[in-house]
């Protein structure tokens, strides 16, 4: 299996500070701040790309899942929103909301969410988040 790699650069203090992040892969180069992470500021954060990578993670296994399941998914839309909140003096994610809307011909909405909620146990990056809550909210398009 290939490895994957991302690199960041931080210049200067963290609230007057700048940073960058690219993807190894070179499909994506950014700008994040103290604004950006902690307040309204345009650019990315560490928090979004995360969000980003689950979704996309979680959206594959789903449609994986499914396909075990003898079904064809024809979509699936997935969104991940990573909640950073204080504790203490710092900070940390303390939750993961997924969200999932599909279309898939001829499954109902209870086997529907069952592949979900192993979708989402089974998904690499839910694995690799185990120690965050991630709930799952997962809907059948007709």
């Amino acid at each position: 299996m290939p490895l994957r790699s991302a690199k960041a650069r931080w210049e200067g203090s963290l609230r007057e500070g700048k940073g960058t992040v690219a993807l190894g892969s070179g499909a994506f180069e950014g700008s994040y701040s103290f604004e950006s992470r902690f307040e309204e500021g345009s650019g990315t954060n560490p928090e979004e790309l995360l969000a980003a990578a689950h979704a996309g993670c979680f959206a594959m296994a789903l449609s994986a899942a499914l396909e075990r399941a003898g079904f064809a998914p024809e979509r699936v839309e997935a969104q991940a929103r990573a909640r950073l909140e204080r504790i203490g003096e710092g900070f940390k994610i303390t939750r993961i909301d997924l969200t999932a809307r599909a279309r898939v011909p001829g499954i109902d909405e209870a086997r529907f969410a069952e592949v979900a909620e192993q979708a989402k146990n089974n998904c690499p990056l839910s694995q690799a988040l185990q120690a965050v809550e991630i709930t799952l909210d997962a809907a059948l398009e007709r």
